[in-house]
């Protein structure tokens, strides 16, 4: 059943998600990428979603975005069929690619008013103009992309994916290459955007940006293996974590590795992070190496411990 071209949500459905799937799945030959994910994500808000390379995250994205069809499973964007009305996804999503994909050789500017005609933008000059003005990207609208730096470039793809006013934002790695400011400015826009109702969901393998999400779902070999908050995600990893400091701490790390308890031994600095999923056992490991040379204290885990651990104790099903 449809009203004005958009399905009618069936019952359990809410218009509070932007993103409201169940199974969603795809394989490519002998391959499951994707396996029966679940996910709902709020209208308004920054999802991140993360997980090392080849997991499945951008093979998820395009099918949320309509450029590829699931095998499996059924849902909502944005109050479209996943399966039936892909059109309509595309219409109303911005979707921003890991590659910078526009014309090198073409103007900010005109790079834009192309992807305006693409959208058949209403009133286009002036929807370029407000692009232009929104990104900072006014006073450098007749340069060519090709000789933009990587946050520049990046503004242009930001830019582009916003021209047609899209209800979801998708950027898959967006800030992969770019300069720490270019990044900082780069999120602070993200939020700015969330604040005024756009729906983000963001790839990145940067954990501080994680941490400027409003929730997160971590993703291994195709299977959703964590999703909340920050600190709903560092509780459901039950890591317990300690930090050593002192003198010789990589004969210190290589006497911890391998004993009973001990799952990850990390050096930061002049400082180990040995974390491990049984406490007891753990408490073992490091009672035996015990000296007076070094300092040991129990220390808040972090979410880089906690995907670490997600992704030790992951089943890989590309083997």
């Amino acid at each position: 059943m449809t009203t004005g071209g958009k399905s009618a949500l069936p019952e359990g459905r809410t218009a509070e998600f932007a993103i409201d799937v169940t199974g969603v799945t795809k394989r490519f030959g002998t391959k499951t990428v994707v396996n029966a994910i679940d996910l709902q994500v709020r209208r308004g808000e920054i999802f991140g979603f993360l997980g090392p390379n080849g997991s499945g995250k951008t093979t998820f994205i395009r099918m949320l975005c309509g450029l590829l069809t699931p095998d499996a499973g059924s849902g909502f964007c944005l109050g479209y069929d996943l399966l039936r009305q892909q059109a309509e996804i595309k219409r109303h999503v911005g979707y921003m690619t890991q590659r910078f994909s526009y014309y090198e050789d073409l103007s900010i500017r005109e790079n834009l008013d192309f992807i305006a005609r693409v959208y058949d933008v209403p009133s286009r000059r002036d929807a370029v103009q407000r692009s232009l003005d929104r990104l900072g990207l006014a006073n450098r609208s007749h340069q060519l992309a090709g000789e933009l730096s990587g946050g520049w470039k990046q503004r242009l793809a930001l830019a582009a994916c916003l021209i047609h006013e899209p209800q979801l934002l998708l950027l898959d790695e967006p800030t992969a290459g770019v300069d720490p400011k270019a990044r900082r400015e780069f999120w602070d826009e993200i939020h700015r955007l969330a604040a005024d109702g756009l729906t983000v969901l963001i790839t990145t393998h940067y954990m501080d940006e994680a941490e400027r999400c409003h929730r997160l779902a971590y993703l291994a070999y195709g299977n959703l293996l964590t999703r909340g908050t920050v600190e709903e995600v560092v509780a459901a990893g039950r890591l317990t974590t300690w930090t050593v400091t002192g003198p010789q701490l990589q004969r210190m790390a290589a006497a911890l590795r391998g004993r009973p308890g001990v799952d990850q031994v990390v050096a930061f600095g002049n400082t180990l992070h040995v974390s491990g999923r049984d406490a007891q056992k753990l408490d073992a490991a490091i009672a035996a190496v015990l000296d007076p040379e070094h300092t040991w204290t129990r220390a808040r885990s972090s979410l880089e411990d906690v995907f670490i651990s997600l992704m030790d104790t992951a089943k890989d099903n590309f083997a």
